[in-house]
């Protein structure tokens, strides 16, 4: 691994490329389960650096309150509560601008690292309500004037708020007495964001909607109320993630991301894996980090919760902290790395300089106990219904479960789409081209398509290539997930982005005959049924295959093995 070189795979590229696609995927999975993306070390440090800036521009924001004091002061005001709820905006403000999760290199974006703002503040490109037909006014995939007025209005508010003062005067426990940011000064960005979340999806996921803005919320409540709801949001957010790693799949997740972290050694890297040479499976190792990972998030939010500070609170936030580190440490695909941040100082904040408040102090019950009610019932019907929620309000972060897609372009297809679609950014080997040579692309877009492969799903899709087209061998596939952030300016993990609405919008744009471009979409199972269903849609005819897959057929086989059968298939 160099400053700007990956590390690649060290065999015969020519040779490499006269191999079958199972079999290219292969030598690239067994190449990540060792050296995962080969990430060069400038990366890692654009990612630092970025970490850094963020807490620091989280920090000068709060330092700019009137009367609160300066950087110099930190240890005697990093606790006040307008400091919490200042690191909140700030984090949905750095997010919905494009530089938190979605950011950079690690999610396919090199030239330039992000699209969101520069994308979404021009006129005709692609947005995508999510109810077109239910909501009156929001029908359409191009983004006009009314949109990006929504979108500055999000900004503009966000801003309004962090350069607010805290003239709201407050009692707390006891003698406590502090000093907030008036209600009023939270509406604008509560009533804007949404509005603009039914023009265009797209922005009110990558605000991280799901916990900034809900927590903004808070911030309207009775200062004790505010504590215990924004506790109650936390614990709900690692239980409800706890709650989707319950399954089979997540130690897949854990084996692939942990491969790629950069400070785990070699040696270790290899017992994640049962052999990471013929058996690319998670080892020992990988399970239980999984399984242990997941009764922490259970356990120790729970002691959090109940504890009123001493030893027992100290301990706990210790080990989610740690826990929160390893995630940030492990600088995963997609990079979450500010909310694994946001998560560490929250707790901190929340349970340990807030510790003795608890349930009984409680002033409005119905106000934190109604919101969280809301919460609750949209994280059990993400899991019991994923087709109809994103995996974020779902909170089904790391479970391996997600809806994804794969696009497979005809000779010619890509070429057309390169030169008609409106677009962030072209798609990622055309990037990759300005900076390496066609040998060191082909490796890297080859890496991130055996990444997919490592979790079960992507099982099925190597299986479905056959399905969607005959001549799979001769396409340009992609990942819908670089097709997303090229098409529509961020990209997170939810596949219900790169699904039929935008296939629809850029088809509109392209205009791909029959059978140019074939792509295959695959559902997250629900919570109590293993079964990944799928589908495959020509962009010009639509749906020309559906079917299913068991679970537990994926969990048999290598990830270079698509040799699945595919249950109740139709073909219209």
């Amino acid at each position: 691994m160099g400053l700007i070189s990956p590390t690649l795979p060290k065999f015969d590229v020519d040779e490499w490329r006269a191999k079958s696609r199972a079999e290219r995927t292969k030598a690239l999975q067994q190449h990540w389960a060792i050296y995962g993306f080969g990430t060069p070390y400038a990366i890692y440090i654009l990612y630092t650096l970025k970490i850094g800036l963020y807490i620091l521009g989280g920090l000068l924001f709060a330092a700019s309150t009137p009367g609160i004091g300066g950087l110099g002061n930190l240890s005697d005001w990093w606790f006040e509560p307008v400091v919490f709820q200042k690191v909140i905006i700030w984090t949905l403000l750095f997010e919905v601008l494009g530089f938190g999760c979605g950011f950079g290199p690690l999610t396919m974006r090199f030239l330039p690292p992000l699209g969101t703002f520069l994308y979404w503040l021009r006129p005709g490109t692609i947005r995508q309500p999510p109810w077109p037909d239910v909501v009156r006014g929001t029908a359409g995939s191009r983004r006009t004037i009314v949109d990006i007025v929504l979108y500055l209005g999000v900004i503009a508010a966000a801003v309004y708020v962090l350069l607010s003062p805290a003239d709201r005067a407050v009692t707390g426990l006891g003698d406590d007495a502090f000093n907030l940011i008036e209600p009023a000064r939270f509406m604008p960005l509560l009533i804007v964001l949404p509005i603009m979340g039914l023009r265009d999806k797209t922005i009110f996921l990558a605000a991280r909607s799901e916990h900034y803005w809900v927590t903004a919320i808070v911030f309207l409540f009775p200062f004790i109320d505010m504590i215990l709801a924004a506790k109650l949001l936390m614990v709900a957010i690692w239980w409800g993630a706890a709650t989707s790693k319950l399954n089979s799949h997540f130690p897949y997740v854990v084996s692939t991301m942990m491969s790629n972290a950069p400070l785990v050694p070699k040696a270790v890297k290899r017992r994640l894996w049962r052999d990471a040479e013929f058996d690319v499976r998670p080892g020992l190792l990988a399970r239980s980090l999984a399984h242990g990972g997941t009764v922490i998030e259970f356990g120790v939010p729970l002691i959090l919760l109940l504890s009123r500070g001493g030893w027992v609170t100290t301990i706990a936030l210790i080990i989610m902290i740690l826990f929160h580190l390893q995630i940030l440490t492990a600088i995963p695909m997609g990079v979450p790395l500010e909310w694994n941040v946001v998560m560490m100082f929250g707790a901190v904040f929340l349970f340990g300089r807030y510790s003795e408040y608890g349930f009984t102090d409680v002033t409005e019950p119905f106000l934190p106990y109604g919101l969280l009610a809301l919460v609750v019932a949209t994280i059990v019907a993400g899991n019991l219904r994923p087709d109809l929620f994103s995996f974020l309000p779902s909170m089904r972060y790391y479970a391996g479960t997600w809806a994804t897609s794969v696009w497979l372009f005809a000779e010619g297809a890509e070429d057309k789409y390169a030169a008609k679609a409106t677009k962030s950014a072209q798609l990622p080997h055309r990037q990759l081209a300005k900076l390496y040579d066609e040998d060191t692309v082909d490796l890297m877009i080859g890496k991130l398509g055996a990444w997919r492969g490592l979790h079960t799903h992507g099982r099925a899709m190597a299986g479905l290539y056959p399905h969607a087209a005959e001549d799979h061998e001769k396409r340009t596939i992609f990942d819908g997930e670089m097709v997303a952030g090229s098409a529509i300016g961020w990209n997170f993990g939810d596949g219900h982005l790169h699904g039929e609405a935008l296939l629809a919008a850029i088809q509109d744009q392209c205009q791909f005959e029959p059978g140019e471009l074939r792509v295959i979409m695959m559902e997250s199972p629900p919570f109590f049924r293993p079964v990944q269903r799928y589908r495959i849609v020509d962009a010009a005819t639509g749906v020309i295959e559906t079917g299913e897959v068991e679970v537990a057929e994926m969990l048999t086989r290598q990830p270079w093995d698509g040799s699945l059968p595919f249950n109740n298939v139709h073909r219209p």
